[in-house]
C-alpha cells in the first residue's frame, strides 16, 4: 500500500522543478502579450525601435527617472526610488498616486495577476 504511494510522491517530486520552470515561461510568455496590448503603444523593450516612453527592457533595478536620453518630469526624476516588482505594481494600479505630479498618463492596471505577468515580463529582460 505505502510503495505506490511513495513511488508518486517520488514522481511528483521530481517533475516539480520542470513544473516550476513551465509555469515561468507561461507566466512571462502571458506577460509579453499583456505588455503588447497595454503598455507597447508608448514603450519599447528594443533600443532599436524608437517608443515614446523610455525603453523598459532592464528596468527592474534601475533607479526611476534615469534612463538616458528620456526628458522625465521633474516629479519621477526626484523620485528617488529603484524600479523593484513592488514598485511597477503601484505604478501599474495608479501612477499620478505613486508620483504625483508625473507626466505619464494612462489607465490604470489594477487587476494583480496581471500586474504579476507584466512585471514577471519585464524582469525577465534583465
Amino acid at each position: 500500500m505505502f510503495r505506490p504511494v511513495l513511488a508518486a510522491t517520488v514522481l511528483i517530486c521530481l517533475s516539480l522543478p520542470a513544473a516550476a520552470e513551465t509555469y515561468k515561461k507561461v507566466k512571462t510568455d502571458a506577460g509579453g502579450a499583456l505588455f503588447e496590448t497595454s503598455c507597447m503603444r508608448c514603450h519599447s523593450v528594443d533600443a532599436d525601435k524608437a517608443s515614446y516612453g523610455p525603453l523598459l527592457n532592464g528596468v527592474v533595478g534601475r533607479r526611476a527617472g534615469t534612463y538616458k536620453g528620456y526628458p522625465y518630469s521633474e516629479a519621477l526624476k526626484a523620485a528617488g526610488f529603484v524600479w523593484t516588482p513592488g514598485a511597477l505594481r503601484a505604478w501599474m494600479e495608479d501612477n499620478d498616486k505613486f508620483v504625483p505630479g508625473t507626466k505619464m498618463r494612462h489607465v490604470g492596471i489594477e487587476d494583480p495577476t496581471v500586474q504579476d505577468f507584466i512585471v514577471t515580463y519585464l524582469t525577465s529582460l534583465n
